[in-house]
């Protein structure tokens, strides 16, 4: 099995507020200030391994990505159920709240997605098996360490989990520029399922077909899509704001 390393101080910082298994923390000769004396501390309250490397060793570990002097070396990503993402919403006082990706490929969005549905307070996010992206290293740091704080799932079938979710009681909305209604003109008020598609591609012709509602967003430029972690980034916080939106802190 592949060695999976997290890199960044904040991917660090946050792994290590978890339970996840970590055999050890790469710190680069010298840093030893701010965040990275952070992480020393709680890595040896943790009893975790610590090895102070050469700059070149964390550049191999990194392969390009911006590694902050920091890495470790932790158990692979040890993905959820549909069924677990359910019994968490059910456990929650909130309407349940699901993402399902359909097909996105790249895992720096993957992680932007991660990263703004645990901020949003998506109960758990649904990925297929064959033709994504899947959690790795990059989606680690993409995400800045959420996806240690919100389930994703990885289903065989996309369409049938969405009859699925149906049967719980779950609309199921997609994002898609031939949509039926904007999405700030759609009630997304209850137990909301958001469907993102592809990059390029968009969703499925059988996903489609399977959604409740199809709803889009407005484009005023001459590019004709947003990226799918910008997409769903706006559609998650009007979710937040129809469901939310006159809650106090």
């Amino acid at each position: 099995m592949k060695e999976q390393y997290i890199v960044g101080r904040n991917p660090v910082l946050e792994v290590l507020k978890t339970d996840k298994e970590i055999e050890k923390i790469y710190i680069s000769k010298g840093e030893l200030k701010g965040s990275v004396k952070k992480i020393i501390g709680i890595a040896k309250d943790r009893n975790v391994v610590i090895q102070y490397v050469d700059k070149a060793k964390l550049n191999q570990i990194a392969q390009g990505a911006n590694h902050q002097g920091v890495a470790a070396l932790v158990a692979p990503y040890d993905y959820y159920s549909v069924e677990d993402i359910l019994e968490r919403a059910r456990k929650s006082n909130k309407p349940p709240f699901i993402l399902v990706l359909d097909g996105v490929e790249d895992p720096h969005n993957l992680g932007s997605v991660a990263r703004t549905a645990e901020c949003g307070g998506v109960d758990g996010i649904i990925i297929p098996k064959r033709r994504a992206a899947h959690v790795n290293e990059t989606v680690y740091k993409s995400s800045a360490g959420a996806v240690e704080h919100i389930p994703i799932a990885k289903v065989n079938n996309i369409p049938n989990t969405i009859d699925s979710l149906k049967k719980e009681g779950l609309w199921i909305y997609g994002a898609d520029a031939d949509g039926d209604k904007y999405y700030f003109d759609t009630d997304l008020k209850g137990s909301v399922v958001l469907v993102i598609g592809s990059e390029g591609k968009g969703l499925s012709k059988l996903v489609k077909e399977k959604c409740d509602f199809l709803i889009k967003i407005p484009m005023y430029g001459k590019v004709s899509s947003l990226n799918a972690s910008n997409a769903a980034s706006i559609l998650i916080y009007e979710v937040v704001r129809q469901n939310h939106g006159n809650e106090k802190e």
